[in-house]
């Protein structure tokens, strides 16, 4: 949809079950909303995805179904950055599956009182937008789903979401490059990957995300906590603060050498600064041994990374957790646990 369409109620919204039920048209649009202002999509209601048969079709998940041809093929996507002034960058990988609900260059808008189920990718993608909300919603799918992101945000600013319940098999909420302003605050977070900024960078170009502020944030049996991670190729100026885990895999973590093969990533001399970003009142329990891993470039090191009141425990009865540094330069204040191991 395109245009000026103040007001969508929702009640029950299914996707199709069969993936070749798209020929002809384009699979990576389902519920699609491009240059709107003054959105509002709101329920009580359900958007149902049924989206197993696209997982069992990933092409990402499953490569060698590719060479029969049986599979949903990777498909890239242009993207304009107007602080660039260039429609020739294409970060967007889309596995030819539909995002349940995408917001594009739409300002002024909402989602509230909405369940998503089950969507073949993406539950939520905000691109190039200004001014969203997105409130009371519920976002479900099963831990082991590909790439089933709860939110997805890039290229957007002055974003709030609050009161959602997110349990997915990616992100529960993912920032991507040139995005600012974001306030995520009241969510419950698990199964899923956590919340994460990034991957930042991958296309090489120049990126920056700034005023990352997650809080009030409740996160369980997560394989991450708080995420950085960026590609090696000005990042984050963020802040964390009054987070609980319980059996968080890894609770705090900064990844600038992130690369998604198997095995040790080689180093580069170039990567994303990370800078200026604050870890404040954060308690719970972590399933490994290391609470707080901050991996930092050697050639463009984290700074200004500031710790503050942080009590992490092992989730396993008797075992003491660590935390490792590589690279990190900042400060610690008042009681952290495990110790912190930063550079000054």
């Amino acid at each position: 949809m395109i245009g000026d369409f103040p007001q969508i109620d929702i009640r029950e919204t299914f996707g199709t079950r069969l993936p070749g039920a798209w020929k002809g048209l384009d699979p990576s649009q389902w519920l699609a909303f491009k240059g709107v202002s003054g959105l509002n999509i709101a329920g009580p209601g359900r958007i149902n995805g049924r989206g197993k048969a696209w997982w069992d079709q990933s092409c990402r998940d499953r490569p060698r179904l590719f060479v029969v041809a049986k599979c949903q093929p990777f498909r890239w996507d242009a993207v304009h950055w107007p602080q660039l002034g260039t429609r020739t960058i294409k970060p967007y990988l889309y596995d030819g599956e539909a995002q349940a609900v995408k917001l594009v260059s739409c300002k002024n808008s909402s989602i509230s009182e909405i369940h998503f189920l089950n969507s073949s990718q993406t539950h939520v993608l905000i691109r190039e937008c200004d001014g969203i909300n997105i409130e009371n919603v519920m976002i479900e799918a099963p831990e082991r789903s590909p790439n089933t992101d709860g939110i997805h945000i890039s290229a957007s600013h002055n974003v709030v979401i609050t009161n959602a319940i997110i349990g997915t098999g990616d992100d529960c909420v993912s920032i991507g490059d040139h995005t600012s302003n974001i306030l995520i605050s009241y969510v419950k977070c698990g199964p899923g990957h956590g919340i994460s900024i990034g991957s930042l960078g991958r296309s090489g170009n120049f990126v920056q995300v700034e005023n990352i502020h997650v809080s009030k944030v409740y996160l369980q049996g997560t394989t991450n906590g708080a995420r950085i991670k960026t590609w090696q190729r000005l990042c984050p100026a963020g802040h964390v603060e009054h987070i609980f885990f319980r059996s968080v895999k890894n609770p705090i973590i900064i990844d600038q050498n992130y690369c998604n093969k198997s095995g040790a990533c080689k180093e580069m001399e170039t990567g994303v600064h990370i800078t200026d970003v604050s870890f404040n009142q954060l308690y719970g329990t972590s399933s490994s041994r290391v609470a707080m891993n901050l991996n930092c470039s050697r050639s463009v090191a984290c700074t200004s990374i500031y710790l503050k009141s942080i009590y992490l425990r092992s989730a396993l009865a008797g075992q003491n957790v660590t935390s490792n540094c590589t690279n990190a330069h900042g400060v610690a204040f008042g009681v952290i646990q495990p110790d912190p191991c930063l550079q000054i």
